[in-house]
């Protein structure tokens, strides 16, 4: 299988919960203690491994290979768009929060708020 890395690296953690073969980033480690996980080659156990572009990564008992590979020219520039655009949508949805948020007031009230009693000689 080839997944096509957009980014400078992708740790091991997060490739395996993408690929939908974990299912949270938390399951990595049983995963790990349950399955051998090889990259390049040479068995690794470290869920916050860095994997690059040409990095191979095997999962004999499940026969599962995965293949970094780089993106064509176009599917870098689509991959650009769609991030800018996510960033751009969140940065709206999180301005229209801020302005449903009710404001913080203080509260109306009709009594005079009582003071505390002061002792002499203080």
């Amino acid at each position: 299988m080839e997944y096509k890395l957009f980014e400078e690296f992708i740790t091991l953690q997060a490739l395996l919960k993408e690929l939908g073969i974990t299912h949270s980033g938390g399951a990595i480690k049983a995963f790990l203690a349950e399955h051998s996980v090889y990259f390049n080659g040479e068995l690794e156990n470290r869920r916050g491994k860095k994997i690059r572009i040409g990095d191979q990564i095997d999962i004999p008992d499940m026969n599962i290979g995965i293949l970094l590979t780089q993106p064509s020219p176009a599917e870098q520039e689509e991959y650009e768009t769609d991030k800018v655009e996510k960033e751009r949508v969140a940065k709206l949805v999180k301005e229209m929060n801020k302005e449903m948020k009710p404001k913080k007031s203080k509260p109306v009230s009709s009594t005079p708020k009582k003071q505390a009693p002061q002792f002499p000689g203080r």
